[in-house]
């Protein structure tokens, strides 16, 4: 048994609902109403992008080709993460991305080398969408966490001043904005956690049973995707700290305000 295939009629009458949100919008004026519709495009654009883009994936299954994906994958999150922290993109860039690899990479393997180990151990189909839920909860955790570090010392720059000046090394004085940044970033995350299986139904779980498996089965391959995608998030997010120190501060301690692009924190 598989999923139940969905026409592309029955598929625009899904867009039907969207009528409901955006009535409310106009009803209450709420200036929403061209970005949904240009978000609802550019999602359309993109999934059926990538539908097409994994057919040939998947039928080639090529391990090079995965990683290539993934890599594409990486540096498109990468630009976003640092787009929406507010940083600039030249300082931030490549040691994000590495973060990035190092966190998707870690628990992905892991899950496919020892937890489920297909065959082919690198089937496109396990590598593409898993990489992707772990990246897709990175991204959202990287920017809160990120974010909410350097503004904190910003913002706190006193604080951190008075760190420094006791006698504290960098790695000391931003270590309670670090435990912060963390807590923030994973807080999410722990809260899914705690709820899933009672409050909501995750993504892998329904795709699992929609494709035919029973439901046991699709419990044990959520357990394993929430475990890979807290661990991936930690990883990310840790990692994307640490790597950008150096190239935040001055010689003397201070935080650049140049890393950032807005002027308000000049």
């Amino acid at each position: 048994m598989s999923a139940s295939d969905i026409t592309y009629p029955q598929l625009a009458a899904g867009y039907a609902l969207l009528l409901l949100p955006l009535g409310m919008f106009l009803w209450y004026g709420v200036s929403l109403i061209s970005e949904t519709v240009l978000s609802v495009l550019r999602m359309t654009a993109q999934l059926l992008f990538v539908g097409f883009y994994l057919q040939v994936v998947f039928q080639w299954n090529n391990p090079w080709i995965n990683f290539a994906w993934i890599a594409v994958m990486v540096m498109v999150a990468d630009a976003s993460i640092v787009r929406g922290c507010g940083l600039r993109v030249g300082r931030f860039a490549f040691p994000l991305a590495v973060a990035l690899l190092a966190g998707v990479l870690a628990p992905l393997l892991l899950f496919l080398f020892v937890i489920i180990r297909p065959n082919p151990i690198l089937d496109a189909r396990y590598v593409i969408p898993i990489a992707g839920m772990i990246l897709g909860n990175c991204l959202r955790a990287d920017i809160v966490g990120i974010r909410g570090f350097y503004e904190a010392i910003h913002k706190r720059e006193k604080t951190y001043l008075t760190a420094l000046a006791a006698g504290a090394t960098l790695q000391e004085a931003v270590l309670p904005f670090m435990r912060e940044a963390l807590e923030a970033a994973l807080r999410p995350t722990i809260a899914t956690m705690a709820t899933i299986g009672v409050v909501s139904l995750p993504g892998m779980m329904t795709g699992v049973i929609l494709g035919g498996a029973d439901p046991m089965t699709a419990i044990k391959y959520q357990i394993a995707i929430m475990l890979a995608i807290f661990t991936g998030t930690a990883i990310t997010v840790t990692l994307a700290i640490y790597l950008t120190l150096s190239g935040s501060f001055t010689p003397y301690g201070m935080l650049d305000k140049d890393i950032f692009k807005s002027g308000k924190h000049r």
